[in-house]
Order: C-alpha cells, then sequence, then structure tokens
C-alpha cells in the first residue's frame, strides 16, 4: 500500500471513526432514552385509561355512594349537628341500656370543605350494653367514625364498665356556586 492511499485510508478510517462517536453517543444514546421514557409514558397512559374505563362502568354506585354519603353526614351549621349527634347518643344510649356520664363535643375546621365534630363519649353499663351501643353507633347510616376506645372495669367481677370512645362526625360544608 502506498503511503498516499495509506493516509487517505486513515483519514476515512478517522472520520468513519468520529462519525460513528457522534451516532452513538449524540443520536442513538438520546434516542434510546426518549424510547424508554416514551414506553414509560405509554404504560402510565395505557393504565390511566384503564382506571378511568373502570370508573367510568362504576359511575352510578359511586355517585350514589356520594349521595349517600352527603346525605348521612351531619349539617354544616354546628349547633344543629350537635343536636342530631346528641339525639343520636341518647337512642342508642336508651336502645342499649347504657349510661352516659360524660360528653366532651369539640369542633375542627381543618378545610374549607368539611368540618369535624370530635366527641369523647363515655358510658358505663355491661358488656353487654356496651357492646350493643358500639354495634348501634357502628350500623347507623350517619357519618361517623370511632376512633379510639378504652374499656374498663369498674368492680372486681368485671360486671360493671366504663366504655370511653373518641367519635369523629363529619359535616360538609356546601360551597355556593356563583
Amino acid at each position: 500500500m502506498k503511503i498516499q492511499n495509506r493516509q487517505q485510508f486513515l483519514v476515512v478510517l478517522t472520520i468513519a471513526a468520529f462519525a460513528l462517536l457522534v451516532g452513538v453517543n449524540f443520536i442513538l444514546e438520546p434516542l434510546g432514552g426518549w424510547w424508554s421514557a416514551r414506553q414509560v409514558q405509554l404504560k402510565e397512559l395505557r393504565t390511566k385509561v384503564t382506571e378511568g374505563g373502570q370508573l367510568i362502568k362504576r359511575e352510578a354506585g359511586i355517585r350514589s355512594r356520594w349521595a349517600e354519603m352527603q346525605a348521612n353526614a351531619l349539617p354544616a351549621n354546628t349547633s344543629l349537628a350537635e343536636q342530631k349527634f346528641l339525639t343520636a347518643v341518647d337512642g342508642w344510649s336508651r336502645g342499649s341500656g347504657v349510661e352516659v356520664t360524660s360528653l366532651m363535643p369539640q369542633w375542627k375546621n381543618e378545610s374549607t370543605n368539611y368540618l369535624t365534630l370530635a366527641c369523647r363519649v363515655e358510658t358505663t353499663g355491661n358488656l353487654d350494653t356496651l357492646s350493643r351501643f358500639l354495634y348501634d353507633l357502628e350500623k347507623g347510616p350517619m357519618a361517623l367514625r370511632l376512633d379510639s376506645l378504652e374499656l374498663s372495669a369498674r368492680d372486681k367481677e368485671g360486671q360493671q364498665m366504663t366504655l370511653s370512645t373518641e367519635i369523629n362526625g363529619l359535616a360538609l360544608v356546601t360551597q355556593e356556586k356563583k
């Protein structure tokens, strides 16, 4: 091979190596990263479309559940809500046979969309009446959540017991449409 042919060959080989380096580092790798990111995005979109389709299929059930929740929430008026809650506690205590010894309601305003009525209720009775009280509380349609309870015996045989509960009620604030 002549020197001039060798030089031309080395120049062409250098240009080809440089073009390959540029092609791999500045074209193929970014395209590969873009393609991978696109595949991830497509997978996320397919998942969202599937979830959206499932929500559409369950729309009637979700809307009826939401309407039920709105209907059973406490009124936004705090005095009416407390009255409704206290009436319910009175009904549960009469129905179960427990004696309410203490009620301590307190309002919490954590959002513009809802209010929470946190109430500490202490009752006394035997195990049957206290369990019936809890059953009536949980069974009712009112938007309440039993957060904690503490059960303690008042006598040595455990026949008279005290039940302390933390009950939270939900009051939805309706937004006026403009």
